[in-house]
């Protein structure tokens, strides 16, 4: 793989993040199971503190990694979540005061001024939907409900004192592991207890299962989407001042690798050819599996949003209707159509695109050029100002 400026810098960033995650996760657990081999501050450090500043590292190594997705996905949440992570994980290893917590420490600090150098790279927001903010409502109402509950009703349960008891019978209830240290008191006195109890299982097991399904369904959206060679309804959703290319034939790859080279262009592609669909879909191309010249599909990939639209395939009959319909469904957006035929050129026009090249009369163009002396970016530029006008009349004598 080519090391650009981009694998050198945003890549790392992403890797070094990855990388304090599971340090901090395995340097936790490592304190709390007391394998840790003490460091020179272990002398300074309480032993309480040591125990409990390693189950927070734990806690924190999981926070991580979710932060390390969400900067490989370039989310502008992940930078910050990062930013306010990594100096704790450097002051929690630091508080470990254990051998094995130095990696942590040093690998921590050394991804500070990657994360900060690459700061305007992770410039993607992130909007939760109504639903995930519903089902985080509806989970963190039900935990609290159960918590507050149980502390105001304590005198009715057997070993709640504090409000961490609390909160720990409801997390225990809400997963249905019920270990049977925790229990309403016997007696006529318990009925309010049992009452609430119910409830509040109910309540968190429903949350529970909501926001699962919330986190759940989306990731096996995109991996189905995937496999299929489908976008997701969060990239169509995302799909706005686009450039829609219709159909996949021998330019298309082409096309893409221009389009990845604007920074900041936004794209889709649209095709029936199920097996170039898939491949496209394994390099995170965004590509919707359907007929082009089809209404719904257009009207799906937000045409009326697009800024441009790209036709170019092998077949000028197919790439005429797709033009049709997609100047239907927007008079305004630009319509860019490459013929395969020459002859074509007019019928293309005429089917409503804007501007129609022929790659074959262009590419006899530069070859001729370069074959009396001309150099490549010379003939292009000729080409540029003079072939296409040379097309246009060719194919209005033959017309």
């Amino acid at each position: 793989m080519e090391l650009t400026r981009d694998w050198v810098t945003v890549r790392a960033s992403i890797l070094l993040t990855f990388a304090v995650a599971i340090l901090s996760i395995l340097a936790g657990l490592a304190q709390i199971g007391g394998l840790g081999v003490d460091g020179p501050l272990s002398l300074y450090v309480p032993a309480v503190v040591r125990q409990t500043v390693g189950f927070t590292g734990t806690i924190t190594g999981f926070s991580m990694l979710g932060s390390s997705f969400a900067l490989r996905n370039g989310y502008r949440v992940g930078w910050y979540s990062t930013a306010v992570l990594l100096p704790l994980t450097a002051i929690q290893g630091l508080m470990q005061a254990s051998v094995l917590s130095f990696p942590l420490v040093a690998l921590s600090i050394v991804s500070m001024p990657a994360l900060a150098y690459n700061r305007g790279r992770f410039d993607r927001p992130f909007s939760p939907s109504p639903t995930q903010l519903a089902a985080g409502a509806a989970l963190v109402t039900a935990i609290s409900y159960g918590t507050i509950g149980t502390y105001a009703l304590r005198d009715q349960f057997n070993g709640v004192e504090t409000i961490v008891d609390a909160f720990y019978f409801t997390v225990v209830t809400a997963s249905t592991v019920g270990y049977g240290d925790v229990t309403p008191v016997a007696g006529a006195a318990a009925d309010i207890a049992q009452l609430f109890v119910l409830s509040s299982l109910v309540m968190n097991v429903a949350a529970f299962a909501v926001a699962l399904g919330v986190i759940l369904t989306p990731a096996i959206e995109a991996q189905l989407s995937k496999a299929l060679g489908k976008m997701t309804d969060k990239q169509i959703d995302l799909l706005d001042d686009h450039v829609l290319v219709l159909g996949y034939g021998d330019l298309t790859e082409p096309i893409l690798e221009e389009l990845d080279a604007r920074d900041g262009t936004k794209y889709a592609v649209v095709t029936t050819d199920e097996t170039a669909a898939r491949r496209l879909s394994e390099r995170d191309v965004p590509v919707f599996t359907a007929d082009p010249s089809d209404v719904d599909p257009l009207e799906r990939v937000n045409i009326q949003g697009a800024r441009a639209v790209v036709v170019a395939t092998n077949d000028d009959a197919r790439d005429a209707l797709a033009i049709l319909t997609a100047r239907q469904l927007n008079p305004d957006v630009r319509i860019v159509a490459a013929v395969t035929q020459r002859e074509n050129v007019n019928k293309l026009r005429r089917a409503g695109a804007d501007q129609v090249i022929s790659p074959a009369t262009l590419g006899g163009h530069i070859l001729i050029d370069c074959a009396f002396g001309a150099d490549s970016e010379d003939a292009t530029t000729d080409l540029l100002g003079d072939s296409i006008d040379d097309v246009e009349e060719l194919d209005d004598s033959s017309a």
